[in-house]
């Protein structure tokens, strides 16, 4: 394990920042990744146009997988940036963090390990000999829900809403001008159908926009049913100052608009690549 040293965190913080904003724009927008995002995507309508929905939606969940691990890198990102701009309550002689850096810290010895950054791994090493052994543990574990859900929600290994995958493939489709007929999703040049019925009749309905909407207050509903304690959430500003969001009763319901603020950031995304 790496030692807390003062000046080699803030130098390894730097790191962190730079090597988490490269990668971003590494598998976001440059030449040979892109070309290969158009590819794929090129052949997700290809796979419509043949009749092979559910191929296409098995692919289409790669693709989302992807924009979800561009998302929790803008969060270690997000993170890294708060503790070096908070460096000097980082630095306090003490074994445990100020409550305003907790979400930071937390997040980072819990998911780095989740990332290909040995940038991040570094300072998670540093961070758990800082705060010794049982804080760590609880980091990992997430015990009390200290890592922020917003965090965990980018980390769970489950299969993308129906809506949403549906969402994403009749965007593609639109950009190739292909016809996509999904009972999900119904909108501006998206047909529905009732099971594979080819009459290509527009039943009109709600807008892909909507329907994400209703998918993501499903799935949120879902999951915070039953739950009696709800985890820290932080939120940055547009400055980069975190804002941390308290404890309380009202907290699932910010939990579920970030999901759903989150669904529509991707989405509007994938609007701009295709």
């Amino acid at each position: 394990m790496v030692p807390w040293n003062s000046a080699r965190t803030k130098v390894q913080l730097k790191l962190a920042v730079q090597r988490t904003k490269m990668l971003q724009e590494k598998k976001a927008s440059s030449d040979p990744l892109e070309a290969m995002a158009k590819r794929a995507r090129r052949e997700i309508a290809t796979l419509v146009e043949k009749g092979k929905i559910e191929t296409a939606r098995i692919k289409t969940e790669g693709i989302i997988a992807e924009d979800i691990h561009i998302e929790l890198l803008e969060l270690m990102e997000l993170y890294s940036e708060m503790l070096l701009a908070r460096f000097a309550l980082l630095d306090m002689n003490t074994r445990e963090p100020e409550p305003s850096l907790l979400p930071a810290i937390s997040s980072i010895i819990h998911a780095s390990p989740r990332t290909e950054l040995k940038e991040l791994h570094v300072l998670r090493e540093m961070l758990m000999s800082k705060y010794g052994r049982d804080f760590s543990l609880d980091c990992m574990e997430n015990k009390d829900g200290c890592v922020p859900e917003r965090v965990i929600s980018k980390l769970r290994v489950e299969t993308a809403p129906g809506t949403l995958v549906d969402a994403y493939i009749s965007e593609i489709c639109r950009s190739y001008d292909v016809p996509f007929q999904s009972d999900l999703v119904a909108g501006e040049g998206v047909e529905v159908s009732d099971g594979g019925n080819d009459s290509g009749t527009d039943q009109g309905g709600p807008g892909v926009a909507e329907k994400i909407k209703e998918a993501a207050e499903e799935s949120i509903q879902t999951k915070t049913k039953g739950e009696d304690k709800d985890p820290v959430v932080a939120a940055a500003e547009p400055k980069g100052n975190v804002v941390e969001k308290p404890k309380g009763g009202g907290s699932n319901k910010a939990n579920g608009e970030d999901a759903l603020s989150d669904l529509e950031a991707r989405f509007a995304a994938l609007k701009k690549r295709v």
